[in-house]
This record gives structure tokens, C-alpha cells and sequence, in this order.
């Protein structure tokens, strides 16, 4: 009898010394670029974990990316694998010119968000637009609930307690998740890689993904900024800043939700992204 299949694995695709695990769905159309989601840092993240709700649905108009960044999820694990924005930025333009593709519309939650702010800074005409959600990317006190995110350590309670600190709703946090989430937290090699990014003090780590902000207010891409009011995660203050840094820029705050906006409001989440990505349709 086959092993059940895992919807995390998907694609692998070479990637300077290393395969990249990537979900590629949905078919390019004449004057829309593929979307590139990139997913957040939580313990035994991925990609898929991070946009199940959102790849199936936005695919059944465009093309759409989710990788595993290096350190996170299926994607290789080289031995001495330094794991920073270089690095990630790297990875990102390898991918895309694996697949062909010469600009994307970049879709970041919270370190995510930071990556792909630093690809639109670096790499400008790779981007057509930004959505930046709960994200990283400029300098601020690191959350009592960021310290706990990168802190964790591999428990069942520890996970638990993680859940209630994403999700602004206690529905959200069942025990069924919890395990799952608890599951893929303890595969081989998750934690060892998880662990090695973000060793105490943490503060260096939020300083490290900042971008400099004449950087940011700089680019000239479109932007769509989206935070959770209740985010214990990310301060709603970042979204601000960069709402005031980035010139061609909006700002959605999403009440009674918490750093999970793409699952807590994935039906309102989808649908801001796709009316902002198709405002660029064909121009």
C-alpha cells in the first residue's frame, strides 16, 4: 500500500547547490506575471502550511509560486547553510530563474514580508507588485510573542501555547492543529535548522531583516500592506511605518484578527489580493 501523500512536498527545482521545494500552480495568462508567495517563519513552517486556504483559490486565475525557503519546510538542508537575507534573496531569484519566470507580484507574511521587501529593493524589476502582510522589514522591539515564535521549544503545550499567540480566535485553536502543527515541528531536521536561525538574544534577527528605510521609500512599486489589528506577532505599528515610507502604498488593517490574517480572513484575504494584483492586468 503507498504512504499517504503529503500536500507539503511538492515540485523540487535546482536552486544554486540546493532543490527548493515549490508548489507551481495555475497557468500563466497573457499580462499577468506569476505570484510568488513567500511564507512566515513559525516553527515547522512551509509553504503550504502557510497558503493552503489561498494557492488553490488564486491559482484558478493565476500562476502562482510558494516555495519552502531555505531552512524551512522540504527544501534542502546543506550542511553549513548560512542562513540570511542574502541567502533567501538568492534562493528567490534562483527559483525564478529556474522557472523562467522574469517578474512576479510578491506576496510576504511577516518574514516573508521582509524578504520580499529586500527582492523589490535589490532586484527591482523583478517585481511588478507587493503585498506585505504582518510583516518584518523594519527595525522595531522585538514582541514578547516573536521572542516566543523563535524561541520554541519542540512540545505539544509549547505549540499550544504558540496557536493562541497567531490566531486572534480560540476556534481557531484545536487540538487536531495543534498536533499537526506539533507534528511538523519535530521532522527530521525542522528544529536543528529552526533553531540555528534565530539563537537568543533575538533582537539582532529583527534588526538583520530590516531594510534601510531609504531603501524603502525608495521603490517605486505598488504596494498592498495588510496586518491584523490584534497581532501579537508583528506590532500593527510596522504596517504604519511602512503605509508612510512607501510612497505608492495602502493599508488594510483586518479587525478581530491576530498574525494569521491569510487564515483567519482567507475568503476577505483572497479577495483583496486578487482586486489589487488584477488592478495591473494588461497595463
Amino acid at each position: 500500500m503507498n504512504a499517504p501523500h503529503n500536500p507539503e512536498v511538492a515540485r523540487s527545482v535546482r536552486t544554486g547547490s540546493f532543490h527548493t521545494n515549490v508548489h507551481d500552480l495555475g497557468e500563466s495568462r497573457p499580462g499577468q506575471p506569476p505570484v510568488l508567495f513567500i511564507h512566515g517563519s513559525g516553527p515547522g513552517v512551509s509553504a503550504w502550511a502557510n497558503w493552503r486556504l489561498a494557492l488553490p483559490v488564486i491559482a484558478q486565475d493565476r500562476h502562482v509560486i510558494a516555495p519552502d525557503m531555505v531552512g524551512f519546510g522540504y527544501t534542502d538542508r546543506p550542511a553549513g547553510q548560512a542562513y540570511t537575507m542574502d541567502a533567501w534573496v538568492q534562493q528567490a531569484l534562483d527559483l525564478m530563474d529556474a522557472l523562467g519566470v522574469e517578474q512576479a507580484d510578491v506576496v510576504g507574511n511577516s518574514f516573508g514580508g521582509a524578504l520580499s521587501l529586500a527582492l523589490a529593493i535589490r532586484a527591482p524589476q523583478r517585481v511588478r507588485r507587493l503585498v506585505l502582510m504582518g510583516s518584518v522589514g523594519v527595525s522595531f522591539p522585538i514582541t514578547p510573542g516573536l521572542d516566543a515564535v523563535w524561541g520554541y521549544e519542540p512540545s505539544l503545550d509549547n505549540m499550544k501555547r504558540l496557536l493562541d499567540i497567531f490566531a486572534h480566535s480560540r476556534a481557531l485553536v484545536t487540538d487536531e492543529l495543534a498536533q499537526l502543527r506539533y507534528g511538523a515541528s519535530i521532522r527530521p531536521g525542522f528544529q536543528a535548522s529552526f533553531a540555528a536561525m534565530f539563537p537568543a538574544p533575538r533582537q539582532r534577527w529583527v534588526d538583520a531583516m530590516a531594510s534601510p528605510e531609504a531603501a524603502i521609500r525608495a521603490l517605486p512599486h505598488e504596494t498592498l500592506i495588510v496586518h491584523g489589528r490584534e497581532d501579537k506577532v508583528i506590532p500593527l505599528q510596522n504596517s504604519l511605518r511602512l503605509s508612510e515610507w512607501i510612497a505608492h502604498s495602502q493599508l488594510h488593517v483586518f479587525g478581530h484578527c491576530g498574525h494569521w490574517t491569510q487564515i483567519e480572513h482567507a475568503d476577505r484575504f483572497v479577495r483583496l489580493v486578487g482586486d489589487f494584483l488584477a488592478e495591473a492586468d494588461g497595463a
